[in-house]
């Protein structure tokens, strides 16, 4: 593990005297642990060792144990024949899978997005957009994907379906992965922001059928850029 990705680690649970007794060590670890590697910064192939772990963030064994083995179990490390843990990539299966139920639940919560909305909900979907557009302008690439993220999450909230919301967010950290792929490429950047305006004016225009076939079509192109980039996945 990079002094980077220790550091990041080591800032998560230096507010751990705030938290009391809201939440465990263990789970504080394993958050911290998992958004490092969700955000890449612990990336695919780094080896954790649970000694060194504890060292580093001078913390005991017992909850980066309890941390480590919770990622093991859904899917984020391999236990190591040689000792210790490695970090998961994410498979071709993983990226099949996803994409494929990305694309009804993401489109239908578009669709009721057009249909269900207010016209001032649409203020901030619009202020994303022009924030997203200055750091594209800045080739700041490394802000785009919670930029993205935000407005993903606006935008399906429109839907008004807590459960299909609820259901799109069960997959948000592997979404999180594929998006720093796609906007790495300022290409892809670009068009997913002209995707994003056409959405939104959709969406205005309570275009419900156009919404979701734009939706399902900037989806396949982002599969697409993922499977271009699988190479890197390994």
């Amino acid at each position: 593990m990079s002094t980077g990705s220790q550091k990041n680690i080591s800032r998560g649970l230096e507010d751990l005297g705030k938290i009391g007794e809201r939440k465990s060590l263990g789970q504080h670890v394993f958050e911290n642990l998992k958004g490092a590697i969700v955000k890449g910064d612990i990336p695919p192939g780094g080896r954790l060792i649970e000694s060194r772990l504890a060292e580093t963030l001078g913390i005991s064994r017992t909850p980066v144990r309890e941390a480590i083995h919770k990622l093991e179990r859904e899917g984020y490390l391999r236990k190591l024949s040689r000792g210790g843990f490695s970090v998961l990539g994410l498979s071709l299966e993983d990226v099949e899978e996803t994409f494929g139920i990305r694309g009804v639940l993401e489109s239908y919560a578009a669709r009721l997005a057009a249909q269900n909305h207010r016209k001032t909900d649409l203020k901030p979907l619009e202020k994303k957009i022009k924030l997203y557009q200055k750091h594209l302008d800045c080739k700041d690439l490394d802000a785009l994907p919670d930029i993205n993220t935000e407005f993903h999450d606006l935008l399906y909230a429109l839907s008004r379906s807590p459960k299909l919301i609820h259901m799109i967010n069960n997959l948000r950290d592997q979404i999180y992965r594929f998006r720093q792929l796609i906007l790495r490429d300022e290409k892809m950047a670009k068009m997913s922001n002209e995707d994003h305006k056409d959405m939104l004016e959709r969406i205005r225009q309570r275009d419900a059928d156009g919404v979701e076939r734009l939706v399902r079509d900037h989806l396949t192109r982002g599969k697409k850029a993922v499977m271009d980039s699988y190479d890197e996945l390994e």
